[in-house]
């Protein structure tokens, strides 16, 4: 009698407990006879493009990350891509100019880790994307608003904000990644992503000059470069809108998958950066030594 009501509290567990494909991004609610009802999706959820029980869902979170990025990488060469005019129009030479890159730069020389650490241990994926993503759209109109107001020095401060959201953003991203998609996914997602990023730089260049000179039919000097820019902050708040929507979408998918339960409860530590592999820093090198060849003609070479 005693083995019979084991074997009962056993079944009934075994039909409390979901069954759950975390690499389609699939989940079979569980029933549970005692109450006899199962819990229904309802609301936007109820519909195919919001209900994580639905193959495609994955896919269509796929989207919205790869735009995350997408505002970021346009108006980050968006001095590259207005050089002539930001130097005659704010009358600074090429030394000023490149300030604009530097002041980018600078802050993410830390900022990057930084930001790891906090959406690991702060924010959380989806308030931290929103928060790094809203501090990139805000550096880009503080940055147009100078070229608006003809103060440069405003412009550098632009840039400076725009860094300290922009490559965190990155890591946000790419966090993203890695907790939606497994395996053999993950390289083609990454590639895809990278291309929806160097796609916004192109457009960059091909779109800022024809833009700034349609703005010069209506503005024209400085005004005309700061309207331009604001145009291309356009970007930013879209893809503001992408990691909003992302976080909703991802909010149902934990829910769904019931993945905050799942939690190791694995502590982040900063010291952690010490048992980081010789492979990790030799790829670092790489990808400095890259930036170092690629970025600056990018930047200074029109």
């Amino acid at each position: 009698m005693v083995e019979s009501s084991v074997q009962s509290d056993a079944d009934d567990n075994s039909q409390q407990v979901p069954s759950v494909d975390v690499i389609s991004g699939t989940v079979e609610p569980h029933s549970n006879d005692a109450e006899g009802h199962e819990e229904e999706i309802s609301g936007c959820g109820a519909t195919y493009c919001c209900n994580p029980e639905w193959g495609p869902f994955r896919f269509i979170a796929l989207f919205f990350m790869c735009f995350l990025g997408f505002g970021s990488y346009f108006c980050f060469d968006t001095p590259g891509s207005l050089q002539d005019y930001i130097k005659d129009e704010m009358k600074v030479d090429t030394v000023q100019f490149a300030s604009l890159y530097s002041l980018y730069s600078w802050p993410n020389v830390v900022l990057c880790f930084i930001g790891g650490f906090l959406i690991d241990r702060v924010f959380g994926i989806r308030w931290g994307t929103i928060i790094f993503s809203t501090i990139v759209t805000g550096g880009q109109f503080v940055y147009a608003l100078g070229a608006l107001v003809n103060q440069f020095w405003l412009m550098q401060v632009g840039r400076f904000i725009f860094g300290i959201g922009g490559e965190s953003l990155a890591v946000a991203q790419n966090t993203y990644t890695v907790s939606w998609f497994k395996g053999k996914e993950l390289n083609t997602v990454f590639g895809l992503q990278l291309s929806m990023a160097r796609v916004g730089s192109t457009v960059n260049f091909l779109s800022m000059v024809p833009l700034y000179e349609w703005v010069q039919t209506f503005s024209e000097g400085y005004q005309a470069l700061g309207y331009s820019l604001l145009f291309a902050g356009i970007t930013c708040v879209f893809s503001l809108g992408c990691a909003l929507i992302l976080g909703v979408l991802d909010k149902k998918r934990s829910e769904a998958l019931h993945l905050d339960a799942a939690k190791s409860g694995e502590k982040i530590k900063l010291s952690d950066i010490l048992t980081f592999p010789a492979s990790f820093w030799l790829i670092s090198v790489i990808c400095v030594a890259y930036y170092v060849a690629i970025f600056p003609f990018i930047g200074l070479a029109k």
